[in-house]
């Protein structure tokens, strides 16, 4: 039996599950950029996911999935200007993109990633 490990662990969610060889991270929201852009609050993730890649031995040619929820489907191409420019080519994730209401209101966009090790 494979052990699961947990990080990060609060009452209701783990930041990060780590089965095997496969990583799965809770969602991540702006961190710095609450009053900026969608192309702003989306790097803000992206750096936070590419770091937590890098604290686990992985990185973003290793990430399986990544589902975005972004707070109004308006902003789908400005928020894919900076995905595209960040994800490496050829190397994609499997990805899905819905427009969501989420937890906080300043939010524009949240991202969960599931990733190799």
């Amino acid at each position: 039996m494979t052990d699961i490990r947990r990080v990060g662990v609060a009452a209701r969610y783990s930041d990060l599950v780590i089965l095997g060889d496969t990583a799965y991270f809770s969602g991540y929201v702006p961190e710095t950029t609450l009053d900026g852009s969608v192309a702003e609050q989306t790097r803000d993730i992206l750096g936070q996911i590419e770091l937590s890649l890098g604290e686990i031995g992985s990185g973003k040619s290793r990430l399986l999935q990544a589902t975005i929820w972004l707070a109004d489907i308006a902003f789908y191409d400005e928020m894919n200007a900076v995905w595209d420019a960040w994800v490496v080519p050829e190397q994609a994730p499997a990805r899905v993109c819905v427009e969501s209401r989420l937890a906080n209101p300043a939010y524009k966009l949240e991202i969960q990633v599931t990733a190799a090790l």
